[in-house]
């Protein structure tokens, strides 16, 4: 009996063997293909969700920032907002009392104008025509039908103002001086100085008479020859024509003291 063997060429003994191989590991690298891709869409997936995660963190912080900005900002309001409420409610009371504010109003007005005449009467008698007439003025604006409640309000309290502010001025003027009380005595014209509500002086043309008004006595007394030197030096400082400097001259009214005892036995 014969035993045939085929002997093949070294070559393509190799190649069918590795195309047996081949053929033996093609579903191992189908399956780690897979399993690559499998990887992959998994890892996607994890870095989608980590975006989506920062993303929610990210507007976490925003909404957190815009909390504490939007709470800053509602206690620095709160104070405000409650100075505003106190101011509604003082309004509001004010309009519950408005209609019995309005009916007193005139009275009001009545009794500022009376002080204010008699403020006039009683001060140093310096331009009281004048400012008579002013009072006067602002009685007749009472019964003016025409005239708001706002208007008259405003021109007394212009007039009052008027008033307050000359106690803070200096003035000087030429005018005329009636040093009696009837209307036939003696008139003339003489320079006058007033330093605010404490002395009101006079000096004539000439310079060799002055006065000075004495609240007390209700009348003028000559200054010697000294006073109307002091008292040309006030005329030209009120008049820009000389420095400011002190000046000694003696005063229209009395300052008013307060009684000592008393005040160390209230204190």
């Amino acid at each position: 009996m014969r035993i045939f063997r085929l002997q093949l060429p070294f070559g393509i003994a190799i190649g069918v063997l590795a195309a047996g191989m081949l053929q033996a590991q093609q579903p191992v690298v189908e399956e780690a293909s897979q399993a690559q891709h499998a990887q992959a869409e998994l890892q996607a997936h994890i870095d989608a969700a980590d975006e989506e995660s920062r993303k929610m963190l990210r507007e976490l912080r925003r909404v957190e920032a815009e909390t504490r900005r939007l709470e800053a900002r509602s206690d620095a309001l709160a104070p405000r907002l409650e100075r505003r409420g106190e101011r509604l409610d003082r309004r509001e009371a004010a309009l519950d009392t408005l209609a019995e504010t309005r009916e007193v109003l005139p009275e009001i007005e009545q009794a500022l104008i009376s002080r204010l005449q008699a403020w006039v009467e009683r001060d140093l008698p310096f331009l009281k025509d004048e400012r008579l007439a002013r009072a006067a003025g602002l009685e007749a604006g009472l019964a003016d039908p025409g005239a708001s409640a706002a208007e008259r309000l405003d021109r007394l309290l212009a007039a009052w103002r008027t008033e307050l502010d000359y106690g803070r001025e200096l003035d000087a003027w030429r005018g005329t001086l009636n040093e009696g009380r009837d209307e036939g005595d003696a008139r003339r014209e003489v320079d006058f100085l007033r330093l605010g509500r404490v002395g009101l002086y006079y000096l004539t043309p000439d310079g060799r008479e002055g006065g000075v008004w004495r609240a007390d006595a209700d009348r003028w007394e000559p200054l010697d020859e000294a006073g109307r030197m002091e008292l040309r030096h006030g005329l030209r400082i009120v008049r820009d024509q000389r420095a400011p400097e002190l000046l000694t001259l003696p005063i229209s009214r009395p300052l008013e003291r307060a009684d000592t005892t008393d005040a160390e036995a209230s204190s």
